[in-house]
């Protein structure tokens, strides 16, 4: 998909609920809701990748779809930026999502929450730091990758808000 903004086309691609891609193309993820979009960026080689993370845990089930499962994606990433050139030594993380959609429940059904608890389990057990989030809340979010604007990450609420984390 190409975007104008302003005077500037891009391409875009767009990264659906349990999709993943690694390369230095812009990425977009619409509607996240209780699913966390991950972002893994090596700094040195301006490469990373996006996953549409939906679920924490895949019980050692192989998935069709590798991002859909915080285990599986954040595997999955690091195998593909490390084919890519990328050094896990020099790698940043930044998360977006984990809403709680659904107020009227607590604990086990706040997928949201339990999604981010798992990643930043998982990323600090693999060492790599977590230098930007914006999770949690009850609204949903589109997030957007810039790989080479050094990490940029835009998010979009569906209260029309914007930030950059």
């Amino acid at each position: 998909m190409t975007v104008s903004l302003g005077k500037t086309n891009f391409d875009v691609i767009l990264i659906g609920i349990g999709e993943h891609y690694v390369g230095d193309t812009v990425l977009s993820s619409i509607g996240l809701g209780s699913c966390v979009g991950l972002v893994l960026h090596d700094k040195t080689t301006g490469i990373g990748g996006l996953a549409h993370i939906m679920l924490p845990d895949s019980q050692g089930k192989t998935p069709e779809r590798p991002g859909k499962f915080a285990d599986t994606a954040v595997s999955v990433l690091l195998q593909e930026l490390e084919k890519k050139g990328a050094n896990r030594t020099t790698l940043i993380a930044k998360l977006a999502g984990g809403a709680s959609m659904f107020q009227n429940f607590s604990g086990n059904l706040n997928i949201g929450d339990r999604n981010v608890e798992m990643l930043r389990l998982l990323l600090a057990q693999e060492k790599i730091r977590i230098v930007s989030e914006d999770v949690g809340g009850t609204v949903g979010r589109t997030v957007t990758y810039y790989p080479q604007q050094n990490a940029r990450y835009t998010i979009k609420f569906a209260t029309g808000n914007y930030i950059e984390i």
